[in-house]
């Protein structure tokens, strides 16, 4: 008990940060697509004591998702397939926001398309929401899709039309999720900060495939799908990394693999002004606050007064 009051106090003498235009109590997020669509979370974790809810990515209209099944363990890991199975902007802004919002949880909306008309649909059906949401984090990253030829976080001219046109629509400032399945990461995330994204987020899960050797068949009923948890982790700070040396004035939300304190602190060093906890909440669902109150005791212990001591390390020394 007295541990986690220490790890709470140390959180909070750490202060607030301000990431991508958004003001945050602390730096750490659940993940898009592992907190679900609003305060599933809730019964495990105070979502008010941790900086923002990333929820679930949502299409303009009602996405059935793929066939199941849709997750699987892995050696070090998770795979998953799930598709972005979602009710819709219009609905979760009706049944899920407020909810959301009676609970004090600072909103990262999340939204995915296949075409650039679809993002400015999401994105335009989003004004309803006001200021009920902080920001919009663009999923351009997601490889799980059925039907998707190719991921549009590989396509540096198509991603920055994209978050030129969300950031047109919409109200609040616009994140970029970027993919780690590419070796023009740093390009792309050039071209989306050109347009106007004031955050990148950095990454989303690397593709698999993985194979039943009793039935010789895949495990996920999609086939393929996209790999996250502890074996990303090095993918995630390295590219957090290369993102921070090429433009050192973005702020970056860094994800991937993170589940201790000191992970957390490692994807700082690396360049992350902030992190989301994700394929660790299905585990502990109570991830996330774990993890913030243990990155303060890691933080005290280098000697941190404030976040922002942490950032970037990596390059200053």
């Amino acid at each position: 008990m007295m541990r986690g009051r220490r790890g709470v106090h140390l959180l909070n003498s750490l202060g607030a940060v301000n990431v991508g235009g958004v003001e945050l109590i602390n730096p750490f997020m659940t993940a898009s697509g592992t907190a679900g669509h609003d305060v599933e979370l809730a019964p495990y974790m105070p979502l008010h004591k941790i900086g923002a809810t990333t929820v679930k990515s949502l299409f303009h209209t009602q996405w059935d998702g793929n066939p199941s099944p849709r997750v699987h363990m892995a050696s070090s890991g998770m795979m998953n397939a799930v598709g972005l199975q979602g009710p819709g902007v219009t609905t979760w802004i009706e049944e899920s926001l407020p909810k959301l919002w009676d609970s004090q949880v600072r909103v990262i909306a999340s939204i995915w398309g296949r075409t650039l008309s679809e993002y400015v649909s999401a994105a335009t059906q989003l004004r309803a929401a006001g200021s009920r949401i902080a920001a919009i984090e663009v999923n351009l990253s997601c490889p799980n899709l059925e039907g998707r030829t190719g991921i549009i976080a590989h396509d540096e001219v198509l991603s920055a039309q994209i978050i030129e046109a969300v950031c047109a629509e919409s109200t609040v400032p616009v994140w970029a999720k970027l993919s780690a399945n590419t070796d023009r990461i740093v390009e792309i995330a050039q071209s989306v900060v050109t347009v106007g994204a004031r955050a990148l987020t950095v990454i989303n899960t690397m593709v698999g495939l993985q194979i039943d050797v009793h039935t010789g068949r895949p495990t996920l009923g999609n086939g393929g799908g996209g790999l996250s948890g502890p074996a990303i982790h090095p993918i995630a700070v390295r590219s957090v990394f290369d993102i921070r040396r090429a433009i050192p004035h973005i702020d970056i939300v860094g994800v991937g693999g993170i589940r201790s304190g000191a992970d957390a602190v490692e994807m700082m060093l690396a360049g992350a002004n902030a992190v989301q906890v994700g394929t660790a909440s299905f585990a502990d669902p109570g991830a996330t606050w774990r993890i913030a109150r243990e990155a303060g005791v890691v933080a005290h212990r280098r000697g941190a007064t404030q976040w922002s001591d942490l950032v970037s390390v990596a390059h200053r020394e």
